[in-house]
């Protein structure tokens, strides 16, 4: 008896513990840490760690969108997907580094292949670099994705979004019930 009174009572505890608890629980709306949040909010896990680093954007003279964030910032959580639906159709053009601002080294002074020297203490901070590694954006807070698209299109010469066809994905993951011989 006192075995299964011990038993219980080790349940009770172990089980409220675990059922109120909210520090456990984060979401987009909270500054609490969830886990990556380009995976978890975005879902989009391709774009940490970046295809290339900096200097090798910069090399290539190909147009660099750097991301500084925090996963346990909830501006940050939100502008994930603005991030993520910006890469459909830039990725493969252009180079996507989201930056932790966790991992940037302290330092007096950075150079410009390094990802501090655009860093200017806030998150989120999107920065857009041309061709020849100019900054043609830098802004703090959340950004429109149309803001960063019409950048985009001057960076890559494309007509303005109103003089052009929207963009559209088409679904890869699309079920097809057509029945073929």
């Amino acid at each position: 008896m006192f075995r299964k009174l011990c038993l219980w009572l080790i349940i009770t505890v172990l089980s409220s513990v675990l059922l109120f608890n909210n520090s456990a629980l984060a979401g987009l709306n909270d500054d609490r840490y969830d886990g990556n949040m380009f995976v978890v909010y975005a879902g989009n896990g391709s774009l940490v760690p970046p295809r290339f680093g900096l200097e090798q954007s910069l090399e290539r003279k190909m147009p660099t969108f750097l991301v500084y964030y925090l996963d346990d910032s909830s501006d940050c959580k939100q502008f994930a997907l603005v991030v993520s639906n910006l890469q459909n159709p830039y990725g493969r053009v252009a180079n996507f580094i989201p930056v932790s601002v966790d991992s940037l080294p302290v330092k007096d002074k950075y150079e410009p292949t390094e990802l501090g020297y655009y860093y200017q203490g806030i998150v989120p901070q999107a920065v857009i670099l041309d061709q020849e590694g100019k900054v043609v954006f830098n802004e703090q807070g959340q950004v429109k994705y149309e803001q960063l698209d019409d950048v985009f299109r001057e960076v890559f010469d494309l007509l303005p979004r109103d003089k052009s066809e929207e963009l559209k994905l088409k679904s890869f993951n699309e079920f097809n019930s057509e029945l073929t011989n």
